[in-house]
């Protein structure tokens, strides 16, 4: 069994590494910072669309109790 982490970051690591062990050995550093930036940059698009707490629910109570 694999204890896994929900830390933001650990994830976006634990991604990197994936992708990178995946490739193998890369011409240069450059394509390896290529590739590190696509999975950075893919991540926070999907961080973003995420909504974790909806605070417009907390504006309407305000509102009608005002």
């Amino acid at each position: 069994m694999r204890i896994r982490s929900t830390n933001g970051l650990e994830r976006l690591h634990g991604e990197i590494k994936r992708r990178t062990r995946a490739i193998g050995a890369f011409p240069d550093r450059a394509s390896a910072l290529r590739l590190i930036t696509a999975v950075a940059l893919q991540t926070t698009t999907i961080w973003r669309d995420r909504i974790y707490l909806d605070m417009s629910l907390l504006d309407d109570h305000y509102a009608a109790a005002a």
